[in-house]
C-alpha cells in the first residue's frame, strides 16, 4: 500500500520529474499538475493526501490556487506545500501567511524531500 497520495504543481519538467522520481522511489503515488489550474483540478478530482505546489506557476498562481483549494469543501484541509525557489525569510513568512502548511526551498534536495513528505504527512503539514 502506498504511503500516500501526493499532487505535485509544477510547470518546470525537470523539476516535475526530480519530484516524481524520488517520491515515486519512496512509495508514494503521484499525481501530476504542470498549472494552477489543474492542480485545483486534480485537487478536488483525485483527493490527495497532500499538494507540492510551486508558486510561479502559468495561468494562476500558487497563492490563487492554493485560495481556490482552501474555498473548497472537500479540499479545505488538505496540506498544501509551498515550493519554490525564493530563499529569503520574508518568502517564507509570506508563504505561511497566505494559508500555506510548509514551505520547500528549491532546489529540491533529493536526500531531504522523502522525510520532509513524511513529516509533513504525519503533522498535517506544519513544519
Amino acid at each position: 500500500m502506498s504511503p500516500g497520495r501526493i499532487l505535485v504543481v509544477e510547470d518546470n519538467p525537470k523539476n516535475l520529474k526530480l519530484v516524481r522520481d524520488v517520491l515515486r522511489f519512496s512509495g508514494y503515488e503521484v499525481i501530476e499538475a504542470t498549472s494552477g489550474e489543474d492542480g485545483v483540478r486534480l485537487a478536488v478530482s483525485e483527493a490527495p493526501d497532500l499538494i507540492l505546489m510551486d508558486l510561479q506557476l502559468p495561468g494562476i498562481d500558487g497563492a490563487e490556487a492554493l485560495r481556490q483549494i482552501r474555498a473548497r469543501q472537500e479540499t479545505r484541509d488538505v496540506p498544501v506545500v509551498a515550493v519554490t525557489a525564493f530563499a529569503m525569510d520574508d518568502d517564507r513568512e509570506r508563504a505561511f501567511e497566505s494559508g500555506f502548511t510548509g514551505y520547500v526551498e528549491k532546489p529540491i534536495s533529493v536526500r531531504r524531500l522523502p522525510q520532509q513528505i513524511r513529516d509533513f504527512l504525519r503533522l498535517g503539514g506544519v513544519t
